[in-house]
């Protein structure tokens, strides 16, 4: 059976999940088999595995530091948040339930025991597990309801670091504060603290850390800096999706709409040198230096499009695709750029609702979500984009709707091992795509840079490959060196028994 050990925060967005993946390379980097597990995440960014199942993405990027294969059993419930108090339930990678946050809280019991055989069966096949928690687990109103922090650290007899965010203040009173929160037992898991997004010089911690340490009981395993490594974030915490000014050489807008999903599909693009991507949320945003518009996916393709329309986006966007704009819609956003959304069965709002009207197709919503890996081709592309013909590419499905098209030219052909059919429309300089990640694979992004640089008239002879898979391994390694130098690995490797 593996070792375990849980990273925990004292709030949403204290560095868990990078640091759990900093520790997943480092354990892979000493020769362990290393698995990451989160019982139960809330988030819009999900993937699709080998086997067509769902779960969150922050789990996948752990799992490739970890050099393994992403699986459900990492994150067993997903939540997907369909408006401000209800969720799809996700389980073992499957649609169990939509649920109120007061309906989910009296089903939740119910899962624990989907929970403990997803971590069993993790625990056989690895060396160590790196444990993630969620939000703050002092949250004394939610303790008897916990599926997802000291409960599993109980489940898993895994010793806790506790993690606290300096960059936002006030970082000693968090750890304090957090701590004085557990029971007896749960102190007792905790085994150190972690200070994250240090910036200065450390020394002058070290009066705080000393007292801290006094106070407490507890070591201080670590001081991590605040790193200049590019990894996947984690659904709308992201600082990099609150970004919404700053200029390129090309500037590329995506529009943020309240339940944008998979922004991760545009990640790619910032890994260029003189790209700015920036994440738009009103009609002034859009100010004409855009090179580019980008309509993400969404969980509620419906609403979102109305939300443009009531505050005059979806108006500038069709102005500017009138103009030759080049627009690209991804999954939700190419549903929304058609003519019409029908939602017979109630999947969304229901009923009819007219769309933007920049693509001849039609959207009707299906019951079952289609959940699958990819790889595709391009067909002979329209406009701009016209370069990207015949180049591969690879990626997810992953949408509860049938698109048909009407007079218009398909983008792509994609296969999902079993079946081939087309995807995608590419009329003029409009396009739409159902395929998540579609612009990953080395050459596509950089056929799309090239293309708006040629636009503008700059030189695009210097614009690099980007191989995603590559530079994600370069930034793994960058961090795991960086906390190998900031954490006393040998105490973490004391709490490990190793």
């Amino acid at each position: 059976m593996a070792k375990a050990i849980m990273v925990q925060g004292t709030m949403s967005n204290a560095g868990k999940s990078i640091i759990t993946a900093g520790l997943c390379r480092i354990f892979k980097q000493d020769g362990y088999k290393v698995a990451p597990f989160k019982s139960q995440n809330m988030a819009l960014n999900s993937y699709i595995t080998e086997d067509g199942l769902e779960m969150g993405r922050a789990q996948v990027v752990q799992a490739e530091a970890a050099g393994v294969e992403p699986s459900v059993y990492m994150n067993p419930i997903l939540l997907k948040p369909t408006n401000n108090t209800s969720s799809q339930v996700i389980v073992n990678g499957e649609v169990w339930k939509n649920l109120s946050a007061k309906d989910y809280y009296k089903n939740k019991n119910a899962l624990i025991p989907e929970v403990k055989k997803a971590f069993d069966k993790l625990s056989e096949e690895n060396d160590i597990i790196v444990i993630e928690g969620a939000g703050s687990p002092a949250e004394i109103n939610l303790r008897d309801e916990d599926i997802v922090n000291m409960f599993v650290a109980k489940m898993a007899d895994a010793p806790v670091l506790l993690v606290g965010d300096i960059d936002r203040g006030g970082v000693f009173a968090s750890l304090v504060g957090t701590l004085a929160l557990f029971d007896d037992e749960e102190k007792s898991l905790v085994k150190g603290f972690v200070i994250n997004k240090f910036r200065g010089d450390v020394t002058i911690l070290e009066p705080g850390l000393k007292t801290l340490e006094e106070m407490t009981g507890k070591k201080v395993v670590g001081v991590l800096p605040y790193l200049d490594v590019d990894i996947e974030d984690e659904d709308s915490l992201s600082d990099r999706i609150l970004k919404n000014s700053g200029d390129g050489l090309i500037n590329i807008a995506v529009i943020r709409t309240p339940r944008i999903s998979n922004f991760t599909d545009f990640r790619v693009f910032e890994a260029f040198d003189g790209v700015n991507v920036k994440y738009v949320r009103n009609k002034n945003e859009l100010n004409g230096k855009e090179d580019m518009i980008i309509l993400p996916g969404t969980k509620n393709t419906m609403e979102d499009l109305l939300w443009m329309r009531q505050n005059g986006i979806e108006a500038r966007v069709r102005k500017l695709a009138a103009d030759g704009m080049p627009i690209f819609g991804i999954c939700g956003g190419y549903q929304m750029l058609g003519e019409k959304l029908v939602d017979d069965h109630g999947v969304e709002a229901g009923g009819e609702l007219r769309g933007m009207e920049l693509l001849p197709s039609e959207t009707h919503f299906e019951p079952v979500k289609r959940r699958t890996r990819v790889n595709g081709r391009f067909h002979k592309v329209e406009g701009i984009f016209s370069g990207l013909s015949d180049k591969e590419f690879e990626g997810y499905e992953i949408h509860m709707g049938v698109t048909d098209i009407k007079g218009a030219s398909t983008l792509s052909t994609i296969d999902d091992g079993e079946t081939s059919k087309n995807d995608g429309v590419s009329n003029g300089n409009v396009y739409g795509s159902y395929v998540h990640g579609i612009f990953d694979k080395e050459g596509v992004a950089s056929e799309i840079i090239r293309a708006l640089m040629e636009n503008k008239g700059i030189d695009s002879l210097d614009t690099p490959e980007i191989d995603m898979k590559k530079y994600k391994e370069e930034q793994y390694d960058i961090l795991a060196d960086a906390m190998r130098e900031a954490l006393d690995m040998e105490s973490i490797y004391k709490m490990l028994n190793l």
